[in-house]
């Protein structure tokens, strides 16, 4: 299997859902934010954590007894951090529907050393089309994200500086 996908399956219990049966969509967050974090793990070699989750989208929703599929797959690495895109496909085994999307999402893993600090991980090979898409795509959502908290930070050095200049008068 490829070095940048993980994928990781369960069938859904009693204790993961509502009582009319439904999954509670935290069980599967949580089961997504496993795939990713095997998935970084495995693509960095090293530990890692997740700073962001961005575009969860709830698409079906997933119920007692249906098998649940979370396919994680690294599309871009910056310097520490690699977006991982997660896809939740649900299918109910008993009546041998097929595999149906249910969730997506980006989630944004941190390769962190044994001090708890980032550490580099290799940059990710692109070959086919599709992945220089999904590549693209990552970059420019990282660029957007660095651009915003930078703006984030300015604001409220700005206001600081207000607020400082406000108490001396």
């Amino acid at each position: 299997m490829d070095q940048n996908k993980t994928i990781i399956g369960t069938v859904m219990m009693p204790n993961q859902a509502n009582p009319n049966g439904n999954v509670f969509g935290g069980e599967i967050m949580k089961m997504m934010d496993s795939a990713a974090y095997a998935c970084g793990y495995k693509y960095a070699h090293m530990n890692v954590v997740t700073a962001r989750v961005d575009e969860l989208e709830f698409h079906k929703p997933i119920f007692i007894g249906d098998l649940v599929n979370c396919t994680a797959e690294v599309v871009f690495v910056g310097h520490s951090s690699m977006e991982i895109f997660v896809n939740v496909e649900v299918e109910d085994i008993e009546h041998g529907d097929k595999p149906e999307q249910a969730l997506t999402a980006y989630f944004t893993m941190v390769a962190m050393d044994r001090n708890g600090r980032p550490k580099a991980v290799a940059p990710l090979k692109v070959t086919t089309p599709e992945q220089k898409a999904a590549f693209e795509e990552g970059k420019e959502r990282y660029e957007t994200h660095k651009a915003r908290k930078r703006k984030q930070r300015e604001a409220a050095f700005a206001a600081a500086q207000k607020a400082e200049q406000a108490a001396k008068k």
